[in-house]
């Protein structure tokens, strides 16, 4: 589905479902075959480089345009990290949407052989213990680009130590292709 995908459209539909929730009118999205299949993305919304809200979903389980309009609204408005997204912040911020792959999981006998396997800069990485969940998209190790540092804080999103590991730790791999707004975008 990748190649056929116009990542514009999706940009546009994410700062679409922002711009409407402010009251701001927008174009109609054009009515692509594409977007009505199945797909999971993160909506990233970054204001002057800094992050300023980032949702997702990792599984593909509604329409595409859905996905990344009701990500778009929870990055804005519902990242817990983040109070609500202002109006007079929606000029300024920059949307980026990224599309998904399906996660595929790790076979690994203790962490360093989990860590021989992650490849920096390519894999989103899935951590799972009992009920501790977290992921990073494949560009945050733009800020953690060895991985015994990008596992450390995955675990540490999750609400675990930096340090843990237990058998039964689960992880999961995807890639991404993203697209990010032009800066002169409105």
């Amino acid at each position: 589905m990748t190649g056929q995908i116009n990542g514009k459209i999706l940009v546009d539909i994410a700062r679409g479902a922002i711009a409407e929730a402010f009251g701001v009118d927008q174009l109609p999205v054009p009515q692509e075959r594409w977007l009505n299949q199945p797909g999971a993305t993160f909506v990233t919304l970054t204001e002057g480089g800094e992050l300023r809200g980032c949702i997702g979903t990792l599984q593909a389980h509604r329409p595409l345009e859905e996905d990344v309009r009701d990500n778009a609204l929870a990055a804005a408005f519902r990242d817990p990290r983040f109070l609500p997204l202002t109006r007079e912040e929606f000029s300024n911020i920059e949307v980026e949407v990224s599309l998904l792959t399906a996660t595929q999981p790790l076979t690994f006998t203790d962490e360093a052989d989990a860590l021989a396997q992650l490849r920096p800069g390519i894999d989103g990485v899935v951590f799972e213990y009992g009920r501790y969940r977290s992921t990073f998209l494949p560009q945050v190790w733009e800020s953690f680009s060895q991985p015994r540092e990008f596992l450390a804080m995955l675990k540490r999103k999750a609400g675990l130590p930096e340090d843990f590991w237990e058998e039964g730790v689960k992880l999961s791999r995807y890639t991404v292709t993203k697209w990010i707004e032009k800066k002169n975008s409105p």
